[in-house]
């Protein structure tokens, strides 16, 4: 059987959501997060990156969110549900399963790594200056760039209700840990479209079930 090592509160949430929507048969190997909020040096006895999402089928070990998704996609998905194979549907398809980790991702890393500068484990000695450090860069960069991305999902989400069409896909499973988190920390309002998309995504029989399996998948402070 599929074996999903699963990290609580992280992108391994949207392949336990992708197995619900194939219907494959999976189990699941937990690991909680640390104090530090990094995944358990346990990982690294699975893959040498220490990451999650990993998965483990047929022999083989499988890491980062895009490419499993296309795996599984091409290996449980036979009738193309999933992914759309010709025309525009096919390039922004592969557009979104790229820019979710490429372009989108690294500009919440970086909201999330400047929220605690002024935290603990820093040194209570700088947390001024991080304070200010931080405060620098949201303003002169960060979140003019938040919300250009923002603006640009926003746009494409008015033409349609899923990412690649009318029709739940692949993409839309990668997109929904940087849209979520997004949403959540993002600190761009007047977004009704994703927030459509959003409670599209929170209706989803297998997207509830998925959370069940998983456990609870929140970004606090949204």
């Amino acid at each position: 059987m599929l074996t999903v090592h699963h990290l609580n509160q992280s992108r391994s949430q949207r392949i336990l959501w992708a197995l619900e929507e194939l219907g494959v048969p999976y189990q699941i190997v937990r690991y909680q997060r640390e104090k530090t909020m990094l995944a358990p040096e346990s990982l690294k006895k699975i893959h040498p990156l220490g990451k999650s999402p990993v998965v483990e089928d047929n022999g083989l070990i499988i890491a980062e969110s895009g490419a499993i998704l296309e795996y599984l996609q091409e290996t449980y998905d036979p009738e193309h549900r999933f992914a759309p194979q010709a025309g525009k549907s096919k390039q922004d398809y592969r557009f979104w399963l790229h820019y979710a980790e490429g372009s989108l991702m690294p500009l919440l890393l970086m909201k999330l790594i400047m929220t605690r500068l002024s935290k603990p484990p820093v040194p209570f000695g700088v947390r001024s200056v991080g304070k200010l450090l931080a405060s620098g860069v949201e303003k002169a960069f960060l979140n003019r760039q938040l919300e250009t991305h923002a603006r640009f999902i926003e746009a494409e989400l008015a033409q349609h209700s899923w990412f690649t069409g009318n029709q739940l896909s692949m993409a839309d499973i990668q997109m929904s840990f940087p849209v979520f988190a997004l949403l959540a920390r993002g600190g761009v309002d007047d977004l009704p479209n994703l927030r459509a998309w959003k409670k599209r995504v929170e209706r989803r029989p297998a997207w509830q079930r998925a959370i069940v399996q998983g456990g609870p998948f929140d970004f606090p402070g949204g």
